[in-house]
């Protein structure tokens, strides 16, 4: 569940700053002999909520990427550049401010080791997760589950070429900048800490089990998130979202239906302000029976889907 979720729902502060004191993977070989990535174009899937005054760009992405999939032109790059104002789920904070939420939530505080929380048949698998990625067993012991599971989901796949940096965030990030666009957060990054912070211990502990389990795959599943991504198919991504979510109903309401309600709420509002916004979030926000545009429904308003 917990790879699936990295590269739809999880935003990009868990991201840049997961396990900071963790060395970094040796980089993924070149994939190309001439040591460029292939280029592959990539068309993401957009949608549009409108009034005769207000436009309201939604564009879901994946939170990293490996390089060489264009994805910025045609109509996503039209919809940015129409747009006066970027949100995003988050606006990055400083780095120590960032720090100090990890350490304050991210961190165990009740001096019990993580391997103590696990089930005794799947500590030998997280110790040989660590060592193969050259950590010691025991780099995780001081934190708490869910942001353990985030870190094993997250340094496997920067060794196998994925690139943080190389996120729709950062680029949109970037452009944002460029143009003179003020960016806005939906959440602050203390809130999307908190959001994994408020599980229960029976959650976090089942949330990286099923990471520890899913390892094997992790490479694979990636990939057909990313092809799902690219080739604007919100059904496969929001077939494998419930999928995946039906087993953690905890994991479920507070990661994606709550967050999914309060995002329609806000749109609702700034429907009443004159404007063209461009949004951009988890791709397994829109996707789904619980997705943002189903949850516009109660204040009557429409997503369609953006044909380009």
């Amino acid at each position: 569940m917990q790879m699936k979720m990295l590269g739809k729902l999880i935003a990009p502060l868990i991201l840049l700053f997961a396990a900071p004191a963790c060395a970094q993977p040796a980089p993924a070989p070149s994939p190309t002999p001439a040591g460029k990535a292939a280029t592959v174009d990539a068309d993401p899937a957009l949608w549009v909520v409108k009034d005769k005054d207000t436009t309201i760009y939604l564009f879901g992405t994946i939170h990293l990427l490996r390089p060489g999939m264009t994805w910025f032109d045609d109509g996503v790059k039209k919809a940015f550049d129409q747009s006066g104002q970027v949100v995003l789920e988050l606006v990055m904070p400083d780095p120590a401010a960032m720090q100090a939420l990890i350490t304050a939530k991210g961190m165990a505080h009740d001096g019990i080791k993580l391997t103590e929380r696990l089930p005794k048949d799947k500590r030998p698998a997280l110790a040989k997760a660590l060592t193969d990625l050259g950590l010691p067993a025991t780099a995780f012991d001081a934190m708490e589950p869910w942001y353990a599971a985030t870190n094993l989901s997250l340094l496997p796949l920067i060794k196998k070429g994925y690139d943080v940096g190389n996120g729709p965030e950062q680029s949109i990030s970037k452009a944002a900048a460029a143009a003179g666009k003020p960016v806005k957060g939906l959440e602050t990054a203390e809130q999307q800490l908190g959001y994994f912070d408020s599980l229960s211990m029976p959650a976090q502990v089942a949330f990286l089990t099923n990471t520890i389990d899913e390892l094997p795959k992790v490479d694979s599943t990636m990939k057909a998130m990313v092809d799902s991504w690219a080739k604007g198919d919100p059904d496969a991504l929001g077939k494998t979202m419930n999928e995946d979510l039906q087993a953690s109903p905890e994991v479920k309401q507070v990661l994606l239906v709550n967050r999914n309600k309060n995002w329609a709420g806000w749109i609702n509002e700034r429907m009443k302000q004159p404007g063209v916004v461009f949004i951009a979030v988890g791709a397994g926000h829109l996707a789904g029976a619980d997705s943002v545009q189903v949850q516009l429904k109660p204040y009557r308003l429409k997503a369609r889907r953006v044909k380009y």
